[in-house]
């Protein structure tokens, strides 16, 4: 690939575009509304796939239970968005993370994405979005390196470069050895750090219920689940909820900067202490630093409501 179609691929995409979405759905209520923006935006995407992604926390049992429980949740989502078919093109991922930066992990996600990106070129790339661990990414990138040339990938994960710890986002750490991959290949590759810049896409209780609630099954369902979510931990309390995988989607649709601002920066090195390791010699990465918020949410409110 030219450095002249590198950069290219670095930009947001205009017109229609292939794209699979990478994400454990079950993990946080904001995956199902990046999943929503992408579905309610068939202007822009023609959607090739849903992966789910392996996470492991008080949700899950292990990083399998995880990506099973996001895989049924994808076919739930799709079920109060009368997508019925797009259920045949939802794949399962990886069952554990990578063990070494070499050793793929198998799964139906990976195959998937390592097949599908042969029939694309640098010219005419396939996008790649990624919001939780990027396990399945990093595998079908090993298992096939032309998706270095014939991919973009667009994933929220680690924090800001600024911060204390970048690297202990939960995302990231839960595949250190998958983000060192992704980050390191030279892939058209756009981040979306969480702390210290998408974590200020955030709503309260009062806004969901002012715009979803009653419009649709859907707007329905987002707005139940966040306010229930939310209400777990702060019940009684003022409370915003973060749903900043939105923000990854949305990239793909910032023409003229109307949700985001981005820059050129060197592809930091994810470290296995936590932190990042800088290297100006690297290849280049877009690094979004700044979201417009009331921008963004009227955006999603109004496709979501449609």
């Amino acid at each position: 690939m030219t450095q002249e179609q590198f950069l290219k691929n670095l930009s947001v995409p205009a017109g229609k575009i292939d794209v699979i979405l990478d994400t454990d759905a079950y993990n946080e209520i904001d995956d199902q509304f990046a999943i929503s923006l992408m579905i309610k935006s068939p202007e822009k995407f023609n959607i090739k796939g849903f992966c789910a992604a392996p996470f492991f926390n008080s949700l899950s049992t292990s990083p399998e239970d995880g990506m099973i429980k996001s895989y049924e949740e994808i076919l739930k989502l799709l079920n109060f968005a009368k997508m019925d078919e797009l259920k045949k093109i939802v794949y399962k991922g990886s069952t554990e993370y990578m063990k070494d930066e070499k050793t793929p992990v198998e799964s139906q996600a990976a195959d998937f994405m390592a097949k599908l990106a042969n029939e694309y070129s640098p010219e005419n790339p396939l996008y790649i979005v990624a919001i939780g661990a990027i396990t399945n990414v990093a595998s079908a990138i090993i298992k096939n390196p032309a998706m270095v040339e014939n991919c973009v990938i667009v994933w929220l994960g680690g924090h800001g470069v600024h911060m204390h710890k970048a690297a202990n986002e939960f995302n990231m750490r839960q595949d250190i050895a998958a983000a060192r991959v992704v980050f390191g290949c030279g892939v058209p590759f756009v981040q979306l750090p969480c702390g210290g810049v998408v974590d200020h896409f955030a709503t309260s209780k009062p806004e969901l219920e002012y715009w979803l609630k009653g419009k649709n099954d859907l707007a329905d369902y987002l707005c139940r689940n966040t306010i229930a979510a939310a209400e777990s931990y702060a019940a009684g309390k003022p409370w915003t909820r973060v749903i900043w995988d939105v923000t990854a989607v949305a990239w793909l649709m910032n023409y003229n900067d109307r949700f985001m601002r981005d820059k050129l920066i060197s592809a930091p090195i994810p470290e296995y202490d936590e932190e990042y390791c800088t290297n100006t010699n690297r290849h280049f990465i877009k690094y979004v630093y700044q979201v417009n918020r009331d921008a963004l949410f009227e955006e999603l409110f109004k496709r979501l409501t449609d």
